[in-house]
């Protein structure tokens, strides 16, 4: 009999399979066609791993090979997920469980637990990141779930994963959709951070005229410093690859970028719960106008306009200008986090959210270790750049974040995700915004009414002093 059963076997699941066996558990494991089946069977036998599967046909024979309670893991697409739920359940009995180690939305995690609790059968959301190298060798695992879940397969769970100073990058991080919610968050910071790597690496190419070659040993350099991190690794390797038709590999790629749909969810959510994240929704935007490339090409033609010089600054304020672009990231994934905590009574430790992804994931950084120590001693106002330890680095980076984005600007190159980190920070530093002058406008038109600076109860500006009704009209209209 096997320990633990797992459901689709595409790169992710054969990978996550393979590394439950080679962690010494056997796992029985099923694909909805024989083709994927067979092909995840002879990469084990490859491996050395293959008496460590049991393959299985269909779901009740994978029901039928596993140790009671039994757990399932699927690693489906999200839109998968409920026909593998609704095809599997049937052979399971009360106290087993299922785990969804896709990338799910957190609501569809939520609802499907609950709705599997009432029939006695546990669920757990379970984010996993690292791509097809750390779910085979170590990936970060965000779980999210009840307690009496998770407990039985918490041991098998931190074995696979990735470990920072022997410590196990896996924690269960609240109930629910708790650990799904997280991985979304995570792959929204992960948007803004290689947006922003694409942003400096615009910069060189078309401010300086660099070649890839020219900017790999940069990025080389810069994964030396406070940027290093897995991110800024890959870059330097991609940039100094070479096509097998000959040049940069990377000038050999069309410029557009695909995106499954973490990235948008992280962005919505965020407008939900009321806050900002405004890195990632740039990230977001520039991979959708990546996509239409034929408006853009249009574009290039119809809005040519000659003129315009860009002094790219030199590698020492560009490291500078995305070490403090990199901070606001994170920062504005952080505060989403605690908002949809606090929303839904989750609990989350963000200091161990940074904690887990220090390894094995795609935007573990050098910069995380710090991030968990300054959550672990509390943010100011829940800001990570108010923090003893991240404050003095946003104040010596930003004037290089300011030079950056001026010089893209008057340069005429695109630089949404820097233009964004800026924006937020420079809002940031006024204390008086000018939001006063959109309330003024709301109460002219809506007659919503605002609140005074010296305390006088006057809800209301002297355009409504016996005037009748402008715009909107009544209180409370919507705009």
């Amino acid at each position: 009999m096997a320990e633990i059963g797992l459901t689709g076997l595409g790169t992710m699941g054969t990978a996550l399979a393979l590394n439950i066996a080679e962690s010494g558990h056997d796992v029985a494991v099923h694909n909805r066609s024989p083709e994927g089946l067979e092909a995840a069977m002879d990469r084990a036998g490859a491996e050395g791993l293959r008496e460590r599967l049991v393959p299985c046909r269909d779901h009740a024979a994978l029901a039928a090979a596993l140790d009671r309670p039994r757990t399932v893991i699927v690693m489906v697409s999200a839109g998968a997920v409920d026909a593998v739920v609704a095809d599997l359940t049937p052979h399971l009995d009360e106290g087993d469980t299922i785990v969804d180690a896709g990338n799910a939305d957190f609501n569809d995690t939520r609802r499907r637990e609950a709705a599997l609790r009432e029939r006695g059968l546990r669920f757990i959301g379970m984010g996993v990141s690292g791509g097809e190298e750390g779910a085979r060798h170590g990936p970060s695992i965000m779980v999210g779930g009840p307690e009496e879940s998770y407990a039985p397969i918490r041991g098998l769970i931190e074995g696979i994963a990735a470990r920072y100073d022997g410590a196990p990058c896996a924690a269960r991080l609240g109930p629910d959709g708790a650990g799904h919610f997280v991985k979304t968050v995570h792959n929204g910071i992960e948007y803004a951070d290689m947006q922003m790597i694409a942003d400096a690496y615009g910069l060189m190419r078309d401010g300086r005229g660099m070649a890839a070659t020219e900017m790999a040993p940069v990025f080389a350099r810069w994964n030396e410093g406070p940027l290093s991190s897995y991110l800024i690794g890959i870059t330097a390797e991609i940039l100094a690859a070479e096509d097998r038709a000959g040049g940069p590999v990377v000038d050999a790629i069309v410029d557009s970028a695909a995106q499954k749909g973490t990235g948008r969810w992280t962005l919505i959510e965020a407008l939900k719960l009321g806050q900002s994240a405004s890195t990632i929704e740039a990230a977001v935007a520039a991979r959708s106008w990546s996509a239409d490339r034929a408006l853009r090409a249009a574009g290039a033609e119809a809005l040519r306009l000659d003129g315009g010089t860009c002094a790219v600054p030199g590698d020492d304020v560009l490291e500078a200008a995305l070490v403090t672009a990199k901070i606001v990231a994170y920062d504005q994934g952080l505060a989403l986090l605690a908002a949809a905590s606090r929303h839904f009574d989750w609990g989350v430790d963000l200091a161990r959210v940074a904690e887990i992804w220090r390894a094995g994931c795609i935007i573990r950084s050098d910069m995380l270790d710090d991030i968990a120590a300054a959550a672990r001693a509390g943010l100011p106002h829940g800001a990570l750049v108010l923090t003893d330890a991240f404050r003095p680095r946003v104040l010596a980076g930003l004037p290089a974040l300011r030079e950056t984005v001026c010089a893209a600007a008057t340069g005429g190159i695109a630089v949404p995700a820097l233009g964004a980190a800026l924006a937020y920070l420079e809002t940031l530093r006024r204390g008086r915004g000018t939001a006063n002058l959109i309330q003024a406008q709301r109460d002219f038109f809506g007659r919503h009414g605002f609140e005074r600076v010296d305390g006088r109860d006057a809800p209301h500006g002297p355009w409504w002093d016996d005037a009748p009704a402008k715009g909107g009209g009544e209180t409370g209209d919507p705009e």
